[in-house]
């Protein structure tokens, strides 16, 4: 099963150019009906992409197929100012500016009990393309830039325990992507300098577990939590001359908790809350500084971007209009990942947006299927860098911007 999963992941991550940035760069839903209420899952099971928020909630999902796409549209800028040694400058990171992110469910009512189900989606990334280098006065050659991109291919199950409780289990099968360019100026910096900046796409796999629970404690009120571990990816090898401990980058824990209630008969309200543990991750969460004191890049525990955890809250609304009719929209808000100290390097991995509001909305097309659409608005954030560039670079201050926008369309079918 796992390599089978990861061929089709190869096939699928060939049709992504890139993934998205929200919450640091984790997709802020997993589902286009996720997405159009602030990208809500965890006590909240719409479609068969509940997997990858809560696989408990595969229980009241059935037999069903879901298959849907994203554009998604980022805005990337940074500028630098007071700089001695030629940095200065209003630099665009939109060359590459548009993004396809496909998304694929489907799930089988075993018994009574067990419900079957996989999932194919984006877990997230980042790109950026500067056309103009923002380093090139310290040798960066030509243009620059990163792509991070992150798939999960996830078998589950779920088992209803009894009419109120649920439980699941998901294998999340990743595969990621990455490539980087123009950062010649830092190869003096580096312990491998031949593999700092290949500009060649290397890839990466590992595997890891989601486990969810779901609850009902009244006939308007459902409970959720979930969990995914902590996926030790392979190292890599063509960039362990720019990620800490020879080209590590793993996928770090996140969990969370969440809640469902249908106040009307047309009306249900809900929220929830997820934590995003960044700091296990030596290769996004050291800091930078440490490059300027004697550790190189690529070094073991070397230096990284700096990204703290972060907290994400999400409020959504849904409104039954009528049989064929259902609206939904959001709000979220989370932590900034990027300390103002940090942002001289995140020009590359600008993941600072906060706040997203999200609108959608399906209509029943026939007694079986249903058209979904979403639209989310990632607010322009910019962190104003204090104490951002050393004396070594020529001091002064980087800041760095990034506003989104996204809109999905998905098919459900119920057979």
């Amino acid at each position: 099963m796992k390599q089978r999963g990861i061929q089709i992941a190869l096939l699928l991550a060939g049709l992504v150019p890139s993934s998205w940035a929200t919450n640091g760069y984790f997709a802020n839903g997993y589902s286009v009906k996720s997405e159009g209420i602030a990208g809500i899952g965890i006590a909240l099971p719409q479609d068969t992409l509940a997997i990858a928020a809560n696989p408990a909630g595969l229980t009241s999902i059935g037999n069903r197929l879901d298959v849907g796409a994203n554009l998604f549209t980022p805005k990337r800028s940074a500028s630098i100012s007071g700089n001695g040694a030629g940095l200065n400058g209003q630099y665009d990171g939109n060359a590459t500016r548009d993004f396809v992110i496909p998304e694929l469910g489907y799930s089988q009512q075993l018994t009574p009990e067990l419900v079957a189900g996989v999932a194919l989606y984006g877990n997230g990334g980042m790109n950026t393309d500067y056309q103009r280098n923002p380093f090139a006065a310290v040798g960066g050659k030509g243009s620059a830039g990163v792509e991070l991109s992150q798939l999960f291919v996830s078998p589950a199950i779920a088992w209803k325990l009894n009419e109120t409780q649920s439980l699941g289990l998901a294998l999340n099968l990743a595969y990621q992507t990455f490539t980087a360019k123009g950062l010649d100026g830092f190869a003096g910096f580096s312990s491998s300098a031949a593999n700092l900046d290949s500009n060649r796409r290397d890839s990466s796999t590992g595997v890891g577990l989601r486990l969810g629970w779901s609850g009902k404690l009244s006939e308007q009120l459902t409970l959720g939590a979930t969990w995914s571990s902590r996926i030790r990816m392979s190292k890599f090898d063509d960039y362990r001359g720019l990620f800490a401990d020879q080209g590590s980058f793993d996928i770090p824990e996140n969990y969370g908790v969440g809640l469902s209630y249908q106040l009307t008969p047309s009306v249900l309200l809900a929220g929830e809350y997820q934590r995003i543990r960044f700091s296990q991750v030596g290769s996004i969460a050291n800091s930078v500084d440490s490059l300027f004191s004697g550790k190189q890049l690529g070094s073991n525990q070397g230096p990284g971007f700096g990204w703290q955890d972060i907290n994400v809250y999400r409020l959504g609304i849904s409104y039954t209009l009528n049989d064929n009719w259902t609206l939904r929209g959001g709000y979220s808000h989370s932590d900034q990942a990027v300390p103002a100290s940090q942002t001289l390097f995140n020009i590359l991995a600008p993941g600072v947006v906060q706040n997203h509001a999200t609108v959608g909305l399906s209509w029943k097309v026939s007694k079986d299927s249903e058209l979904s659409a979403a639209y989310v608005h990632g607010f322009k954030q910019t962190v104003h860098g204090q104490g951002s560039i050393p004396n070594a670079l020529g001091g002064g201050e980087a800041d760095i911007s990034l506003s989104e926008n996204l809109f999905g369309l998905a098919w459900g079918w119920k057979f």
